[in-house]
Formats: structure tokens, sequence, C-alpha cells
């Protein structure tokens, strides 16, 4: 801090651990680096949630947000004061907010992070273009309208917080506050142009979405792992076949977690006489696993009533 107080182009702040006392300095550091002007911070702590002094960032010139580890309140998430802040990524981190908004933001990433609060973090970003959230421990965050947004990639894990007590039976209660009105994710990405989306066991939340599905108006690719693909009939897939329109591309991960896959077939789609229930401009279909059984088979069969074709790679 006895530096010349010239303009930082960025700042990172690394720390293995953080003790009590030594909050209030790196607190102070990261106030000193928006004075500066600084356009990229990134701060990482490794070892324990690390919780900054609870004031709003406030600089018209930071542009990149990275946190790691961090114990987040409702102030440090107010980015009114942040007008040009385009691209931020919260990982590791505890986020202890109801709400966090930005109209500038059009890169937006959380991983790993938690939410123990029994209420929603609603994620409001109308500019976003590019979204992941993957193994959101907690409530799965409510997606307001993101108009904007091109490529979406949506993983839930293992979190055992969005349940419904009539989940089991197909039936909702209606809870507002267990997700159980209006879509949660779905709605708020149904913009996007390129989507992925995964789900190992928190499968409450796309079921209910289903149950009130948008219409992905302009979805060209989109993959999707085995969730869509389990139930017996297939409901899931046929839904969201059905709500793209305009789709191009199709890519099926099944029982198998990537980038190597023993199995790959493509297939490709012909248009059939009159009315169809799928898009007429999807043109590539590849369906991914490990081996050929008896559930891939069945996806086989059910695409083909929509006169797709498989070949193996």
């Amino acid at each position: 801090m006895l530096r010349e107080r010239t303009d930082l182009e960025s700042v990172e702040m690394k720390f293995h651990s953080c003790s009590e006392g030594e909050v209030p300095y790196v607190s102070l550091w990261t106030r000193f680096a928006l004075m500066c002007k600084v356009r990229a911070l990134a701060l990482e702590i490794s070892h324990a949630y690390f919780y900054p002094d609870d004031l709003p960032l406030a600089s018209r010139y930071l542009k990149t947000l990275d946190l790691y580890g961090l114990g987040l309140q409702k102030a440090f998430l107010d980015f009114a004061g942040c007008p040009v802040l385009e691209g931020l990524k919260m990982s590791e981190c505890n986020i202890s907010v109801d709400r966090m908004s930005s109209p500038s933001l059009k890169h937006l990433s959380i991983t790993g992070c938690l939410s123990d609060l029994r209420c929603r973090l609603r994620i409001s970003t109308p500019g976003l273009v590019s979204l992941k959230l993957d193994d959101f421990f907690g409530k799965t965050p409510f997606l307001e309208n993101m108009e904007l947004l091109q490529t979406a990639c949506v993983s839930l894990g293992k979190s055992f917080s969005d349940v419904c007590m009539n989940y089991n039976s197909g039936v909702f209660c209606g809870d507002n506050k267990n997700g159980c009105v209006n879509c949660v994710l779905l709605g708020g990405i149904s913009s996007a142009k390129h989507l992925e989306l995964i789900s190992e066991s928190s499968k409450f939340i796309f079921t209910r979405d289903l149950k009130c599905c948008p219409t992905f108006s302009k979805l060209k690719t989109l993959l999707l792992s085995e969730y869509w693909c389990e139930a017996p009939d297939l409901d899931p897939l046929a839904c969201i076949l059905k709500k793209s329109p305009v789709l191009e591309k199709l890519t099926l991960q099944l029982f198998s977690k990537g980038p190597t896959h023993k199995v790959e077939m493509k297939g490709s789609y012909r248009p059939m006489e009159g009315p169809s229930a799928i898009s007429e401009h999807l043109n590539i279909v590849e369906v991914k696993c490990n081996v050929v059984d008896e559930k891939i088979l069945k996806v086989s069969k059910f695409l083909s009533a929509f006169n797709i074709r498989f070949g193996f790679l």
C-alpha cells in the first residue's frame, strides 16, 4: 500500500488459509485494489471459508471477478456499484444471499458452491451470454430470464435439498418454497442457443420444470445425460425435443462420463411427410455410451420412431 497509486490491470491474491486476525488486512488490500482501478480481481482461500467485510463492491473499472473459497454475504454480492462488471466466477464458495443481480454481467460460472439458506438464490442477469452452473449444494438457484443467453451448461450434482414430499408419486404439492410453482431453471435459460443439461441424482428440479416446460425457440445444439432417457416412456426426452423447434444437433451422453466413451453412435434425421413432433432442422444425433445394452437399445428404438437411423463410429 506504500506503492505509488497508479492504475492496476489485475490483482491476484492466493492464501492457503486465512485466520480471523488476517481478515481485516485481506479486506483492506481488496479495497485498495479497487481504489487503484483494478480491472481483473482474483481472491482465493484454499482451506477455509473466508468472510470478507460485508460491504458492497464499488468500482467503475472492475470487469472480471474470480472468487474461490469465500463466504459471500448480501452486500458483497451487490453489484450495483460495478457498472462494467462482465465476468464473475465463484468456486467452492458459501453463498449466504437470497438474490444476486447485475445488468452488465455477461459471463457467470458457479461451481462447487454451497447455500445453506432455506430459500433459493435468485439470479437476475438479463445481459448474460454464457452460464455454467455445476454441483451446487443446497436449493438450486432460481434463474430469472436471460434473453441474450448463448450457451449454458447446467450440471445438477448430488444435492438433496431440492425435495418434494409427493415427488415419487409424480405429483407436486404446489408449494412455492419447494419450487413447485413456475420453472426454476429451464424458464431462465430458454433463450439459449447451446445447452448442456446434466443430472446425477438431483432430478426433482428438471422433473418439476418439465411440468411447465418453456419453448426453446433459439436452441441449436443440445447435450443431455441419462436422466432424460430413464423414464419408462422417455417422456422427458420427448418433451424437450417437442419444445425445441429449430434444434440442429442432439447429443445423448448416457451412463458414461466423458471425455472418452467406448461406444459412439451417430444418426441422422429424415423428415417425414406431414407434421413432425421434432425439429425438421435436426441433422445430427449422437449417442455416447460405454456399452450398447437394453437401455441404449430402448433409446435407439424411441428415436427411430422419429425416423432417426444410427450407425456406429
